[in-house]
């Protein structure tokens, strides 16, 4: 049984990303169930622009800001995962798009390192050498 969406048809509203293609993928991602198949879709089409003769990594990036901003924070690891996945040229600018557009960030906050009193710990640090 063929999952729907299958990955190809994911992999060119990936590649037109008109605003009714949007709008179908944004759909696509308030449904947990379809993760994978938006993920495998994804994977097709960085494929596809991989082993093109003619790579346009500003519409890669625009990709991975779009999906940046507008994916839920259960997908954003799982994006950073696939962008890193390869070295090539077209995953490197989807995954610039994608850690401009700062999603992951916005769901998981860098820590904060600095907590009270960590001052005094260096100035005691920086006397007694």
């Amino acid at each position: 049984m063929i999952p729907f969406p299958d990955r190809d048809t994911v992999a060119e509203k990936l590649a037109a990303l008109s605003e009714a293609d949007k709008s179908y993928l944004a759909l696509l991602m308030e449904n947990a169930a379809q993760d994978d198949n938006l993920l495998d879709g994804l994977r097709r089409h960085l494929d596809l622009a991989a082993g093109s003769r003619f790579l346009n990594s500003l519409k890669l990036e625009n990709l991975g800001m779009w999906l940046g901003t507008q994916a839920p924070g259960r997908l954003q690891i799982r994006l950073t995962e696939t962008a890193r996945s390869s070295q090539h040229p077209a995953y490197q600018a989807f995954r610039t798009g994608l850690s401009r557009s700062g999603g992951l960030e916005k769901v998981y906050p860098p820590a904060n390192t600095r907590f009270p009193g960590q001052h005094l710990i260096w100035r005691s640090q920086r006397q007694s050498e």
